[in-house]
């Protein structure tokens, strides 16, 4: 059997770093990892590599496999990222759990791959601090994966449910292992659609942490699937910061789907009702007709830079269509900026269903 030497983050030691950083400056996170893949144009054969040569599926965009594959590629996007002026990069682990591996056949690597994920982004952290002195952060990533908890994916069965939340949870304590062990420094919970799939990572993060004797920041970002400023589960921004604030995470935001334009009023919301960090990271613009991002990175600068000037958030980035270029010029936009003042919100009952509900005494 394979031995992980496990690499645990000192997470009372990172807290303190970022909770120090973030007082003094706007922090940054990296772009997009899929858009940078492309660029290589990866055959069938690249992804397979020597060690799945034979594999039974075609395997040919599982991004995350190119971690065991092509190791060298993936380190080398995170050390680009950083030199871009990224405090973090997240792990190329979105689709590293055995429910969204299920499609390759790749259920059993799943811990594997999250255990390689956090190291190569390690890797690329300690070469960026080499050369500047700079500490860099490594964000374990999780993605939603592709079955959802609170919404039924049969229109003739509204009661049919095709995963259940001890699956969940069950396939996030994996994941959460494999980057712990790998040494990430951060459990960021990220592209959330369906608020019960998070709630069910954040279980499991937090029974991992207990059974590892560690604990590590913890960010969490939804996505607002479209124009109507809701989740795909239907909840707006205020309605998931109440259904999420228990978790007491080190940030809250909006990732992906929209770009910076569109988030805008959506990050507003949110920074107006949450008593943590507020993070954004949106697509660079919205998909043209061929579904590629054609927002330049001076014009997702000026935008991001304005939520900064506008004192809306305390980290950033860029999801999908985003690039090293990209995170150059946002990490320019906000180099000065005073961060977002973290709100001292007024203890009342506030409920979370679709919408937010405040109890007025």
């Amino acid at each position: 059997m394979t031995q992980f030497p496990h690499r645990h983050s000192d997470g009372a030691e990172v807290l303190a770093a970022l909770t120090k950083a973030a007082k003094e400056r706007i922090l940054v996170l990296d772009g997009a990892m899929g858009t940078m893949i492309q660029r290589y144009k990866f055959s069938e054969a690249d992804f397979r590599g020597e060690r799945f040569a034979h594999w039974n599926h075609d395997l040919k965009g599982n991004n995350d496999l190119l971690i065991l594959t092509r190791p060298d590629v993936v380190e080398a996007i995170h050390l680009e990222y950083f030199d871009a002026g990224s405090d973090m990069v997240e792990t190329n682990t979105f689709s590293s759990t055995s429910i969204a591996q299920a499609d390759y056949g790749m259920e059993e690597l799943a811990y594997e791959l999250n255990y390689e994920g956090a190291r190569l982004a390690k890797n690329a952290a300690k070469r960026a601090a080499a050369k500047d002195g700079r500490r860099r952060f490594v964000a374990g990533a999780f993605g939603p994966t592709n079955r959802t908890a609170s919404i039924s994916p049969d229109v003739n069965n509204p009661g049919f449910r095709a995963i259940t939340f001890d699956q969940l949870r069950e396939a996030y304590a994996e994941e959460a292992r494999g980057l712990i062990d790998g040494g990430a420094d951060i459990m960021l919970v990220e592209t959330i659609f369906d608020t019960l799939n998070a709630k069910a990572a954040l279980v499991a993060i937090e029974e991992v942490f207990e059974e590892k004797g560690v604990r590590l920041p913890v960010m969490i970002s939804g996505t607002i699937t479209d124009l109507s400023g809701r989740t795909l589960s239907g909840q707006t921004p205020e309605a998931f910061w109440y259904s999420l604030r228990h978790a007491r995470p080190f940030s809250i935001g909006l990732n992906c789907a929209l770009g910076a334009k569109e988030m805008r009023g959506h990050i507003q919301a949110l920074s107006k009702v949450a008593d943590t960090l507020v993070c954004a990271y949106p697509n660079a613009g919205l998909p043209n007709e061929f579904g590629l991002y054609d927002e330049s990175p001076e014009a997702m600068a000026a935008m991001v830079g304005e939520f900064a000037t506008s004192g809306l958030v305390n980290i950033v980035g860029g999801c999908c269509g985003s690039t090293p270029d990209h995170i150059a010029a946002i990490a320019k936009a906000v180099k000065g900026v005073t961060p977002r003042p973290i709100p001292v919100i007024e203890t009342k009952l506030r409920l979370s269903g679709l919408e937010a509900f405040e109890f007025a005494a």
